[in-house]
């Protein structure tokens, strides 16, 4: 993560997943603030409507050529789909936190304009993430993840039986819920809340992590990200599916091959000067909350 010089923004757009009255009111601030400085704006359809006056709206393809930023405004879901639209275009994203957590999204809404008026001067950082992509043996095409991808049952209290495989050296079989292979990103996610380690975002690693393994000496993983990690869902299993950052899901079958990867595609990442990641996960996940300074 560096910083980097003052960078000329001429074209902006805004995004959001859902349009309340909250969002289209932080929309609109978005939108004084750039256009007072010279910037054009458009929006995804969403937001095509801030303060009765019709911004530009232009499809996702436009968008991924013409902008130099998009906004993303709500909390990590938002941003995870703003990221994969957008950001594995190559489009730098810079999140507004509506969320509880906010784990990408970095900008308060309380100091909204004087955050982002020093971002379009050139006062940020730029953080790159990679993207984890999935692809099942046999059907050629490929799925983009920033935080993790999901192998389970598909129903509640069903358990998969699988091997797993890391550069074609086998690791281990396995009867669990399910497998969770996540991103540095996706450590404060999913992973997390399973019982996985946080990996620093510098740091580029995956974790797999069992979820609800029938065994007594079953561990988290780590590898780094250049690895191929591969599952093939045994013939005598339940069938599975496959859950990418809890947008995507589909089906595997049984004795079916799914290989993940990081994909060669990144996010960029957009965070004010200030943003330090001790200082922001110590915050969001209450880190030495029960220490009593004397």
């Amino acid at each position: 993560m560096g910083s980097l010089k003052a960078n000329k923004f001429n074209k902006v757009a805004l995004f959001s997943t859902t349009s309340n009255k909250r969002i289209l009111s932080i929309a609109d601030q978005c939108k004084e603030v750039l256009c007072n400085r010279g910037i054009k704006v458009i929006a995804t359809h969403k937001l095509k409507r801030i303060s009765s006056q019709e911004l530009p709206i232009y499809s996702q393809i436009e968008i991924a050529k013409q902008s130099d930023l998009v906004i993303a405004i709500g909390g990590d879901g938002t941003m995870l789909s703003c990221s994969r639209k957008f950001g594995s275009e190559g489009i730098p994203i810079l999140g507004i936190n509506l969320g509880n957590l906010g784990f990408l999204a970095d900008l308060n809404p309380k100091n909204l304009t004087e955050s982002l008026l020093k971002v379009i001067e050139g006062e940020f950082k730029e953080d790159r993430r990679f993207f984890i992509e999935a692809s099942i043996l046999g059907e050629g095409s490929n799925r983009l993840a920033l935080n993790e991808i999901v192998i389970h049952s598909g129903a509640i209290a069903q358990m998969i039986e699988y091997d797993l495989f890391i550069d074609e050296d086998f690791v281990w079989s396995q009867k669990a819920d399910g497998l969770i292979v996540s991103t540095n990103t996706g450590s404060t996610a999913y992973s997390l809340s399973g019982g996985g380690p946080i990996i620093h975002p510098s740091l580029e690693a995956f974790c797999i992590l069992p979820m609800f393994p029938h065994s007594l000496s079953s561990s988290p993983l780590i590898v780094r990200s250049e690895s191929k990690v591969t599952v093939v869902l045994k013939k005598n299993s339940k069938k599975g599916k496959i859950s990418l950052d809890s947008a995507e899901i589909f089906s595997i079958k049984r004795g079916q091959e799914v290989c993940m990867k990081q994909s060669n595609k990144f996010l960029k990442l957009i965070h004010p000067t200030g943003h330090n990641f001790y200082e922001a996960y110590r915050n969001k996940l209450g880190w030495g909350l029960g220490i009593i300074k004397e």
